[in-house]
């Protein structure tokens, strides 16, 4: 089975390895392509943000309405 790059599946892992996580994936990705990421922990909704802004990446997407947050992150 082959594992889709665009996605990734954090759920379960507290801060910071979300971020290192959706860090490395993005390294594997083109300029301008997207990652979606799933995340349960509740420093996600600061410590996302703060990683796109800092590395430059642009957070399309945050939708934190149950207790899995979904992230759409581009690529810069």
């Amino acid at each position: 089975m082959t594992q889709d790059k665009t996605h990734l599946d954090a759920t379960g892992l507290l801060c910071p390895l979300p971020v290192l996580k959706a860090r490395k994936r993005l390294q594997g990705l083109a300029s301008g392509e997207t990652l979606t990421v799933l995340a349960d922990d509740p420093a996600a909704v600061i410590d996302v943000p703060h990683f796109c802004a800092e590395a430059g990446h642009k957070l399309i997407s945050m939708n934190d309405d149950g207790p899995v947050q979904t992230y759409v992150i581009r690529k810069a």
